[in-house]
């Protein structure tokens, strides 16, 4: 039987860290491209060209984590926002994901050493 890789993602809209507790290397951060900057640039020209462009790049947001998470058995979501229930929802629709198990689960802000004892604690259960 395969050792089943588990993931665990602490995300807001702005940032995604992939915590892998298994992993050598450091913990990959992905951004979102939509930034403070941006809003009030798509703001200026209308309030529907800014959630147009909103939607436009938190989808990119996700289809980089999705990209990011391919190899990965078992996925932990979490975090202080609604993006992670956004992002579960993303991969739902998409047929890599249908095998894999997903869990979401609301956190707080929290410190690196934190998030990596909640990952460790959800995946010893």
């Amino acid at each position: 039987m395969k050792t089943q890789k588990n993931l665990g993602i602490w995300m807001d809209h702005a940032t995604a860290q992939l915590i892998d507790l298994n992993a050598d290397k450091e913990t990959k951060v992905i951004t979102s491209d939509f930034t403070i900057e941006t809003k009030e640039e798509a703001l200026s020209k209308s309030e529907k060209s800014m959630h147009n462009k909103r939607q436009q790049m938190h989808e990119a947001y996700y289809k980089e984590i999705g990209n990011s998470i391919l190899n990965y058995d078992h996925l932990l979501l979490f975090g202080p926002t609604n993006a992670k229930t956004e992002l579960h929802n993303f991969l739902k629709q998409d047929s890599h994901f249908k095998n894999k198990q997903i869990d979401v689960e609301a956190a707080d802000k929290m410190t690196d050493n934190e998030k990596d004892a909640f990952v460790k604690k959800h995946f010893e259960n």
